[in-house]
């Protein structure tokens, strides 16, 4: 019995190891700063994805972890948008379309004007937003949003769903691949 418990400790290890093993690089989102999205989309243009977040905010980690290294996931960001990762807090201006966007020091920690721009005022962590090739507001999404569920949105909305169908239209023909 003793002899078989050392190969079944391996397997499972070896199990556990590549199970939790992060994304490979080709499956991993290609995360750009604002700045560099906005350039990138000058050349050719594609819909922005921003996940706006803290340093502090746990469900920002736990969605970078379950979420967004996700492979289908990474793939429709990486494919269909220039996907932003946007520090709510950071401290340098972004300078967008004329505007000068800069960080307002309030109480201990405050908050960047273009995460307030992006979020409508509605300062929540995780927040993700959708914007068409011009800028233009597609949709805010407060909350942490787990693999299944947020795959339909970003699907609905990467691949130009949202421009022949409802959301309930949507969602009675999407096919899960989870």
């Amino acid at each position: 019995m003793s002899r078989y418990i050392l190969p079944v400790f391996f397997v499972a290890a070896a199990f556990l190891l590549t199970a939790s093993r992060p994304p490979a690089p080709s499956e991993a989102v290609k995360w750009l700063t604002f700045e560099e999205a906005v350039n990138l989309s000058k050349k050719e243009k594609r819909k922005i994805f921003i996940d706006v977040y803290t340093d502090w905010c746990g469900w920002c980690k736990v969605m970078d972890k379950n979420t967004f290294s996700e492979p289908k996931i990474a793939k429709i960001l990486n494919e269909n948008f220039y996907p932003v990762k946007f520090n709510a807090e950071q401290r340098e201006d972004v300078v967008y379309d004329g505007t000068t966007f800069k960080f307002v020091a309030n109480g201990r920690n405050g908050y960047h004007q273009l995460a307030a721009a992006l979020l409508n005022n509605k300062l929540s962590y995780p927040s993700v937003v959708f914007l068409d090739e011009d800028f233009r507001m597609l949709q805010p999404l407060a909350g942490y949003q787990k693999p299944e569920d947020f795959h339909k949105v970003v699907l609905f909305i990467g691949e130009d769903h949202y421009k022949k169908l409802t959301w309930n239209d949507w969602q009675s023909k999407y096919k899960s691949p989870y």
